[in-house]
């Protein structure tokens, strides 16, 4: 058994809520936002009161080096700097200072918040607190009064107040007041109230020896509350931990990015979340893609000595924030998302690799701020990069690998143009010949209803502007907030209908669900084709456009001249070479 790098320390909950509250230990405001609800908190003393366990509190003896931190509650603190960092248990700690003690904490919304919780001593009951239990005098409106008054050893006092307020109550209700007994019991549940101070709980302190990474892994592998937990939520503690307004500025950005700008639709596209915006400042300050670099660096670590600096550590988050606010400059981010919908991309659920968006909008502040790129050059230039890596998968598989090689080869680039070129080169690498006539027919040779070719050659339709299937209106007016995802508006249909296919032998989804048996319709036309058999609602729509307006919605939408007369396998593979050739058409569009 290897050296162990961590210690199991029984500890009573009054004295971690103490050390918490004097500084020895820190518990950053916004390690992660309080989500809990009240009724979670109320549950959790109601199990304390009970006996139950409640899980453990992960502790990190503070490194020597360590000197910056924000807390919860107010910063009159008795120790400078603390002697351990809570790495998790950040959300019952919190619940119970907040319950037990009033302590005004910041829910997700980082608006102020306060957690009032009721208790019964007759019943021994919790409840989270209303105005009727407020008026009620046989609850105690606020549990944190309880444990104020024991602070002040004027428990006694409280308890003769509450039993005098009872009787008042009963008598003025025609009511017995309380007996002898229920005195008692109201003086024992006190009793066990407060005895929460005393409730043991099991403390996992790592040792200070212990680097930034075994911490990392240890967290990723500890549940907490049934939930696994990640690295990127080592991370945001550790950003917490040094910065609270960096980690403020990261989560007010998360909602703010999801709200239109003058001129700017709604972003459909990514729910931006801490891990995002951590690995894009990453990115474009140290040109690093890994998430693990992210915590060395904030730690202060030197990546090419290894060596944990306060200088470096003052230095490299320095650089993370002046990356950060070029990141969540709203500005910048508006514009990239402008021109992932230029390229055809409208909904979210069609971008299959969040990664393109996080990588992509790292090149293109890269491309703005350090290369100096022209606007409209910078603008081409990356509507070609998002419409190839989103197609291509690009960012998909080992990304960070990828992008790593990517940053290395960006280091021998000096100057805009060459900057355009790399990426040019890169495209051009990608999209190939080849590619549009052999690789992509490939991939659109798919059942997969996630395919980034099939979600590709949507956004060719959008590039292009064309109508919807036997429609005047552009497929892209569909995929407007409000509509998009919207049955009543848009519908994937079967070209060759699923009951028809099943009536001629293809009873395998795989087959029937083809990639190029799909089309979107608008929902008024879908229900008009519904099962028909090509042959039927073919004629039907060829009299209505009329035989040149036919012709030209099927060459719009990759479908052979007179499909409905071909067999089913032949038309897939005639339909796919179709669609390719579309995708290659938006291509050359977006370099014009």
């Amino acid at each position: 058994m290897g050296n162990e790098l961590f210690n199991n320390i029984p500890c009573k909950v009054g004295e971690i809520l103490s050390d918490v509250m004097n500084g020895r230990i820190g518990l950053p405001d916004l390690q992660r936002p309080f989500v809990w609800n009240d009724s979670k908190v109320r549950d959790l003393l109601d199990s304390m009161l009970k006996g139950y366990p409640i899980g453990h509190i992960m502790l990190w003896s503070s490194p020597d080096d360590y000197e910056n931190t924000g807390y919860i509650g107010k910063n009159e603190k008795g120790y400078k700097r603390p002697e351990d960092l809570v790495i998790d248990g950040q959300q019952r700690l919190t619940a119970l200072l907040a319950a037990m003690y009033g302590v005004v904490i910041k829910d997700k919304n980082y608006k102020e918040r306060k957690i009032r919780i009721s208790f019964n001593p007759l019943t021994r009951d919790f409840a989270v607190w209303t105005q009727a239990y407020e008026r009620n005098p046989e609850w105690i409106s606020e549990i944190s009064s309880v444990f104020t008054a024991n602070q002040e050893h004027s428990v006694s006092k409280l308890r003769k107040a509450y039993i005098k307020s009872v009787n008042y109550s009963r008598e003025k209700n025609g009511e017995l007041i309380l007996t002898e007994d229920e005195e008692d019991l109201i003086e024992e549940n006190i009793k066990d109230l407060l005895d929460l101070g005393i409730y043991a709980l099991p403390i996992l302190k790592i040792n200070a020896k212990a680097d930034e990474e075994d911490v990392a892994d240890i967290f990723v592998r500890v549940n907490s509350g049934g939930q696994k937990l990640t690295e990127k939520n080592f991370i945001e503690t550790l950003i917490a931990v040094y910065d609270n307004d960096v980690h403020d500025q990261i989560n007010r950005f998360c909602a703010e990015s999801r709200v239109p700008a003058n001129g700017t639709a709604y972003n459909q596209i990514l729910s931006v979340d801490p891990a995002h915006l951590i690995r894009m400042a990453v990115g474009v300050g140290f040109r690093r893609a890994r998430l693990r670099y992210a915590y060395m660096l904030l730690r202060g670590k030197n990546l090419k000595t290894g060596e944990i600096t306060q200088s470096v550590r003052e230095d490299n988050l320095s650089i993370f924030k002046d990356s950060l606010n070029v990141v969540t400059n709203l500005n910048n981010w508006h514009a990239f998302m402008n021109l992932f919908a230029s390229v055809g991309y409208l909904k979210g659920s069609h971008v299959v690799s969040s990664n393109a968006v996080v990588f992509s909008y790292i090149l293109y502040l890269i491309g703005k701020y350090d290369y100096r790129v022209p606007s409209l050059d910078l603008q081409k230039i990356i509507r070609k990069w998002i419409f190839m890596s989103t197609i291509t998968g690009f960012y998909t598989g080992s990304t960070e690998s990828e992008v790593e090689k990517q940053f290395a080869d960006l280091r021998d680039v000096h100057d805009a143009d060459a900057f355009v070129d790399y990426l040019d080169v890169v495209i051009k690498n990608k999209f190939t010949d080849d590619y549009f006539s052999y690789s992509l027919p490939s991939e659109l040779n798919s059942s997969s209803a996630t395919s980034p070719a099939w979600y590709g050659y949507i956004a060719a339709i959008n590039v292009l502007g064309t109508p919807m299937l036997f429609s005047t209106v552009p497929m892209s007016h569909y995929f407007v907030f409000g509509t998009s995802g919207d049955k009543n508006a848009i519908d994937k249909h079967h070209i060759f209908p699923k009951h028809y296919l099943t009536k001629n032998g293809y009873d395998n989804d795989r087959d029937r669900n083809q990639i190029a048996n799909f089309t979107y319709l608008d929902y008024a036309t879908n229900i008009d084709i519904s099962d028909k058999p090509p042959m039927e609602y073919v004629k039907k729509y060829r009299e209505k456009l009329g035989e040149e307006g036919y012709k030209l919605a099927c060459t719009q939408n990759a479908l052979p001249e007179n499909f409905e007369q071909l067999d089913y396998p032949e038309f897939l593979r005639q339909r796919r070479v179709l669609m390719a050739e579309i995708v290659k058409k938006a291509y050359k569009a977006l370099c014009q």
